[in-house]
């Protein structure tokens, strides 16, 4: 059977086993880095060099999305027997390297003007939920000193791990559909709506919040996410410890 790839694509998406959101923006990046370069060769002609050479050219963080966009849908035909060989398989793309974690302390975001947005930035800040988590949260989702969450604006939450509570610690306010307007309001601060989330993991690890438990509070369906986050160090933490170090050595 021949059929170009674009063919097969567009006629495959809806039937891969993907989450709503990851469907979309697998769909939106091989239309844009895809569909011109290979969509129109047959889907069984494609070998490992054309997908090197659909790649080669982008970002790190691009190429490697597109790789996996385009794995789903060669994987999906090899299941089907539409090929014989994944061209997708053994295809390196260059290493992400992932950028400073950047985000604002408690202490320091409790000192911005955010306006009208200033609740709901604190609620992200104190609770760590996923800006889609938020924006589907009710009232009734706040009960017995805890916030329960278990949907997201697009539906089912991003895994079942993400269906969690995390006590309350007050501001909430409900949520528009859209992070634009309180994304504006974190720009001049140099972070976005997600660092909120990484404001969320310090402070739980100044707190002494161990990081398994920390996982759970976060929703994140392994702990070494969340120890990633852990890791961040503030300047004045490295002067602590400069501190500490120099009392445990006067001990002896």
């Amino acid at each position: 059977m021949s059929i170009k790839l674009n063919d097969f694509a567009d006629s495959s998406w809806l039937k891969l086993n993907l989450s709503p959101k990851t469907n979309k923006n697998y769909q939106n990046i091989y239309n844009y880095n895809v569909r011109k370069n290979l969509g129109n060769l047959m889907l069984s002609d494609i070998n490992r060099s054309d997908i090197n050479s659909c790649i080669i050219t982008l970002q790190p963080s691009i190429a490697y999305q597109t790789l996996m966009a385009l794995r789903c849908v060669f994987k999906f035909a090899h299941r089907l027997e539409l090929i014989v060989v994944d061209p997708t398989e053994g295809v390196k793309v260059p290493k992400v390297i992932p950028r400073p974690l950047s985000f604002l302390t408690w202490e320091e975001l409790s000192q911005k003007e955010f306006g009208r947005q200033a609740n709901r930035i604190k609620f992200l800040a104190l609770h760590g939920l996923r800006y889609s988590e938020a924006a589907a949260l009710t009232v009734d989702d706040i009960k017995r000193n805890r916030v329960y969450i278990n949907k997201s604006i697009h539906g089912a939450t991003k895994s079942r791990h993400s269906v969690r509570s995390v006590p309350y610690l007050g501001y909430f306010e409900k949520f528009p559909k859209y992070q634009n307007t309180i994304a504006e309001k974190l720009k001049p601060s140099g972070v976005n709506v997600h660092s909120l989330r990484k404001t969320y993991a310090y402070i739980l690890k100044t707190s002494n919040i161990h990081v398994t438990t920390a996982a759970k509070l976060m929703g994140h369906s392994n702990p070494l996410i969340t120890l990633k986050l852990y890791t961040q160090v503030k300047d004045d933490e490295i002067d602590m410890a400069g501190v500490a170090i120099n009392d445990f050595l006067k001990r002896y």
